[in-house]
């Protein structure tokens, strides 16, 4: 499948049109998704760039994970648990957890037939009598999100890549979201401590084979089987780290994953929010690629000078609202001359703006590390070291980020002072 680079909506007559040319280099599916505060707009958000990407030849999936029906009224579309088309080059589907954990336990059965590992005793759960508990969401989730990106390369997701250019992600909280993109690395340091116990203890020696024997072959994750006196290789532990490896470096891949904040410009409330999940986002190991401000108060220029100030140098534009009391012509709202700097944000979402600053600077000559952290000041970060200095861990906004120093500067924190959204730390 070629890219496919969306130009600029032009006027060239009275209709604009949208102009898209492709090129003939392989390309993965995008994931792009939305964050900020309950709301704030972001199903509304979400819905416009899938109308705007499937407007420009793009084939687009809109993925709603919540039971909240507003999707549904603004497409004039029944979303259900199947993919349904809801347009020219769109279509949409709802997740729904008690449906989504049938798959993987279908994996888990089929594997287990094959190994008789559970005596047959797996196969007797039925997945439909299943309730879901608090924390499931998430977890099944990631694996649903898989088949349809193909993050982490996991063989059971390979026939389902490439089927859409572009996954656009509405979910059910922005704390979730925040939660998914930084799990592969944050999953990968639990990998590093589970392998050491597997490999030291007794319990482990005992129990962590069969069980990883059983999700390797559920998941084909590992190449081939290597297995010798009753005790799994190291190959698959390899292969779990380059799988959750190959995730993290996808969400910060700005051809491979894009975030965007939505706020509304007139609710300092709102503007904060989205502040702060920049600052979590970056936290989280991803970027965010620029600024969506929902308003239907477009004469108060005051406020959204306001917004584009407390963003830059993020890209930004503003959308007007949606008037609610009838069906939605999307073909004139995007076209709309209202709307024209949120079609060249979402066109140009494939880079990474150069104005942003880099999450972590390094000074070797002045042994400096410069954070990148809005959002925040510096009452609410903390930092710790741990393996005599080499590593520095940051905790803030509920996320923790590890950040390997230097040998140049590698060293103990002698002082930290913030300036201008940047925490600048001292090392000794």
């Amino acid at each position: 499948m070629g890219t496919l680079h969306i130009g600029s909506l032009v006027s060239q007559s009275p209709q604009p049109r949208l102009v898209v040319a492709a090129s003939s280099a392989s390309s993965s599916t995008k994931l792009l998704t939305f964050l900020g505060k309950g709301g704030s707009g972001k199903t509304t958000a979400a819905i416009l760039a899938a109308q705007h990407y499937a407007m420009a030849g793009l084939n687009t999936c809109l993925v709603i994970h919540s039971q909240d029906t507003t999707a549904d009224y603004l497409l004039s579309c029944k979303i259900g648990t199947s993919h349904v088309v809801c347009g020219k080059n769109l279509s949409a589907v709802r997740l729904e957890t008690t449906k989504m954990l049938l798959e993987p336990l279908k994996l888990l059965k089929q594997a287990d037939a094959q190994l008789n590992m559970t005596q047959g005793t797996l196969g007797g759960i039925v997945g439909e009598e299943l309730g879901i508990l608090p924390g499931m969401d998430p977890i099944f989730l990631v694996l649903a999100l898989e088949r349809l990106v193909g993050f982490l390369g996991i063989a059971a997701s390979k026939s389902q890549q490439n089927k859409f250019d572009l996954i656009i992600y509405d979910g059910i909280s922005s704390e979730e979201t925040l939660r998914i993109i930084g799990g592969s690395s944050k999953a990968r340091l639990y990998l590093k401590h589970l392998r050491t116990l597997a490999e030291k203890t007794e319990l482990g020696r005992l129990a962590a084979p069969s069980l990883l024997r059983l999700v390797d072959e559920a998941m084909k994750i590992s190449s081939s089987r290597s297995y010798f006196n009753g005790k799994m290789s190291s190959e698959i532990w390899d292969s779990l780290d380059h799988m959750l490896e190959r995730g993290s470096s996808a969400f910060s891949n700005p051809q491979k994953f894009g975030c965007l904040l939505v706020m509304d410009p007139n609710n300092p409330t709102s503007v904060n929010s989205a502040l702060r999940y920049w600052g979590c986002t970056i936290q989280a190991s991803a970027q965010i690629s620029g600024a969506f401000g929902i308003t239907s108060l477009q004469e108060n220029l005051e406020s959204l000078e306001r917004a584009k100030k407390e963003f830059f140098p993020l890209p930004s534009a503003f959308i007007s609202s949606l008037s609610m009391n009838g069906p939605v012509d999307w073909s004139r709202v995007l076209l709309d001359t209202v709307n024209e700097d949120a079609r060249h944000l979402l066109n140009s979402l494939s880079g990474q703006c150069n104005e942003i600053p880099l999450p972590v600077r390094f000074d070797n000559i002045k042994k400096l590390v410069t954070l990148f952290m809005p959002g925040f000041d510096k009452s609410e970060i903390k930092l710790y070291q741990y393996r005599g200095g080499s590593e520095l861990l940051v905790e803030a906004g509920d996320q923790r980020r590890v950040i390997t120093l230097p040998p140049e500067i590698q060293g103990k924190v002698g002082g930290a002072k913030f300036e201008d959204r940047n925490l600048v730390i001292t090392l000794l």
